[in-house]
């Protein structure tokens, strides 16, 4: 339904962001300036201490700093309440003393209809409930009774039981209920040789299935027989009822979700039950299919990391590895998932009656991130014993990652892989035999000792000083001014911001919100740091001496001076940790090697990194990074001097 920008424009006048966010949210005091209308509390959609969410009441616009959820009134209003678009209009008009336009009659009656089979679906349940009391719900109530449901938990979640025959259309049918209607809820159904319609749920448990805000859209039957075709049933597509965009138990998990505890998704309504009974109420379950994109989004409606708590058998593994492959393209900064994977043969059910909740929470507590997942997909059971298996690997992981659209995210994920395949293919240095070949050691107390990576990192972080992190924090700084000051650049530099090693918190998220904006045209970056961050954080780059100083940032718009200048930092950015690198690998290598060797490729790197540092001055820059404004090199020169004779000591104390 479309609405007239006259009437949307006179809601918004009439309505106050800070009294809406109010209903939901406990202000803080000391942040917050009530005269002005902003105003700033802990994040409704995501579970926190902090105030990072932002309202600004003048603009009609609120934002978090921690999750990126932001909007307006509307926005605010459809997920906090979990409604639509025009739900949300329609509660804020009531509230505003506002009435909806005419709608199309067309639309009126499709409303109508569906008013009409959440109604039937409610007496269908209250049926169900009836019976599970009469006698031939015997053998249903004993089922229930050995799985261990309490009576005050099948009143929660309105457990019922259908009959056999035709027992709930005639029933409905009776109260004067349209028998197409009955078929049309997905309660009934028509044979195509056109004898009378007949129940679709018989002779089984009934699970309510209803909505978030816990209206009864379908039902879920689990069959009593044991030859039955199937042994859960799930109602057909409605107009109520959109199996892949729905949850069972939806509505209770959001609200337990919102008190802090962890969302669960399960892979049934049982394990879902157990798991409400046992504590975790914010528990839920796709509906009896493989989690789907929207069903995922559901989830990040109520998380920002929900916890996938699968079975321990073969199904529940490939389970979660086929949510990897739909999850990874869809995955924002905060926005992930989690896997549980419940001891083997055992569903979540299964483990609280044998072990109880703590052992359920054990296992949510090991719940193991994605990348590990994806990672273990790829490479448990297989064999890279050769440079073309290995190849293989990366070239399969690889593609993985570039599923990943948000680029922060994706160059995470590579460092997060990278250190994983070092642990996987990682030299192992044998330990040294007497009379058998070996690594060089040292021998303490009558003992062995073989040299250690801790030892080679100990005396490589020698040469990591403050002064050289301090030297990378301002080249990062510069790099980032100068592609806000130019937005022009930012395309053809992505990549590289992409490789950007930020050691500073501010430094990635600013240059993710960068990355964000590549290739939209955006050519107002410093607006979009401003709105994610606060002028405080621009205001703290820019005035940086060393930044001011950068003649992008006094001359913006300069895109060749920008282009010049962004370029060179890379590459002295670059040089530097090529450099960190070579040394430490150089240490580590010290006694296993000839010292001949060791020194020529320290000397090699520190060349390499002179080199790099010579050529702003040889290419005429105006300004030279350094606290001091001496050249970097000297320093590094003399570290390594210093570096090489210890090492040449050491071969002469052997």
């Amino acid at each position: 339904m479309s609405l007239p920008p006259g009437f949307m424009d006179e809601l918004r006048s009439r309505t106050s962001l800070v009294q809406v966010v109010g209903r939901k949210v406990m202000w803080d005091s000391r942040k917050s300036n009530q005269g002005k209308g902003d105003m700033w509390a802990p994040c409704p959609f995501h579970h926190e201490k902090s105030a990072s969410f932002h309202v600004d009441d003048q603009k009609g616009f609120y934002y978090c700093f921690g999750c990126q959820a932001k909007g307006d009134a509307i926005n605010f209003v459809q997920e906090s309440e979990n409604v639509s678009f025009i739900e949300a209009v329609k509660i804020l008009a009531d509230e505003a003393g506002m009435t909806l336009p005419d709608r199309d009659p067309r639309a009126q009656a499709k409303a109508d209809k569906r008013t009409q089979l959440s109604d039937i679906m409610e007496q269908a349940v209250k049926f169900f409930r009836m019976s599970l009391k009469t006698g031939a719900a015997a053998e249903a109530r004993a089922y229930l009774e050995r799985r261990g449901m309490k009576a005050a938990t099948q009143d929660q979640f309105d457990i019922g039981y259908a009959p056999e025959g035709n027992a709930l259309f005639a029933h409905l049918t009776g109260q004067g209920v349209d028998p197409q209607l009955v078929i049309d809820a997905g309660l009934a159904a028509r044979p195509d040789d056109g004898r009378a319609p007949y129940d679709r749920f018989r002779g089984r448990i009934i699970f309510p299935i209803r909505d978030a805000r816990g209206r009864a859209i379908s039902l879920g039957g689990r069959s009593l027989d044991p030859n039955a075709r199937a042994k859960y049933l799930n109602g057909p597509e409605t107009e109520l009822f959109d199996k892949g965009r729905s949850l069972y138990n939806q509505g209770p998990a959001r609200a337990a979700a919102g008190k802090g505890q962890p969302l669960i998704v399960a892979e049934g309504y049982m394990d879902v039950i157990a798991l409400a009974e046992a504590g975790f109420g914010a528990s839920v379950a796709p509906l009896g299919t493989a989690v789907t994109e929207n069903q995922l989004a559901l989830l990040w409606r109520i998380s920002s990391e929900p916890i996938i708590a699968l079975d321990g058998d073969k199904a529940g593994i490939r389970a979660a590895m086929r949510l990897i492959d739909l999850a990874l393209p869809l995955l924002e900064a905060g926005q992930s998932l989690r896997f549980a994977i419940m001891p083997e043969g055992q569903d979540p059910d299964d483990l609280i009656k044998a072990k109880g909740a703590g052992a359920v929470q054990a296992v949510l507590d090991q719940a193991k991130p994605m990348v590990d997942l994806l990672w273990q997909r790829e490479v448990e059971g297989k064999n890279f014993d050769s440079p073309e298996r290995k190849a293989a690997l990366d070239k399969t992981l690889r593609e993985k990652i570039k599923l990943i659209r948000d680029p922060g995210i994706r160059a995470h994920y590579g460092e997060a892989i990278k250190e994983l395949r070092y642990q996987l293919f990682r030299p192992q240095r044998k330990p040294f035999e007497p009379g058998k070949g070996g690594g060089k050691g040292s021998f303490k107390r009558g003992k062995w000792q073989a040299p250690t990576r801790a030892q080679a990192s100990t005396k490589a972080s020698l040469l990591v000083s403050a002064d050289e992190a301090r030297q990378q924090h301002l080249r990062e700084s510069v790099i980032l001014a100068c592609v806000i000051s130019t937005p022009a650049v930012l395309d053809e530099f992505e990549e590289g911001l992409e490789n950007l090693h930020c050691a500073d918190e501010d430094h990635r998220f600013m240059r993710d919100l960068m990355l964000r904006q590549a290739h939209r045209g955006v050519l107002d970056l410093k607006s979009v740091v401003e709105e994610a961050m606060g002028p405080e954080a621009l205001d703290f780059l820019l005035g940086h001496p060393h930044v001011r100083l950068a003649p992008p940032v006094r001359r913006p718009g300069d895109v060749d001076m920008a282009r010049q200048t962004i370029s060179e930092e890379l590459r002295k950015l670059a040089s530097d940790l090529g450099h960190r690198a070579e040394v430490a690998e150089a240490v580590e290598v010290i006694g296993e090697v000839e010292d001949e060797a060791v020194t020529w490729r320290l000397g090699q790197a520190a060349e390499a990194r002179n080199s790099a540092q010579r050529s702003q001055q040889e290419e005429g820059g105006e300004f030279e990074l350094g606290d001091n404004g001496a050249p970097i090199d000297k320093d590094e020169r003399k570290a390594l001097d210093a570096l090489i004779q210890n090492i040449s000591m050491t071969k002469g104390k052997r």
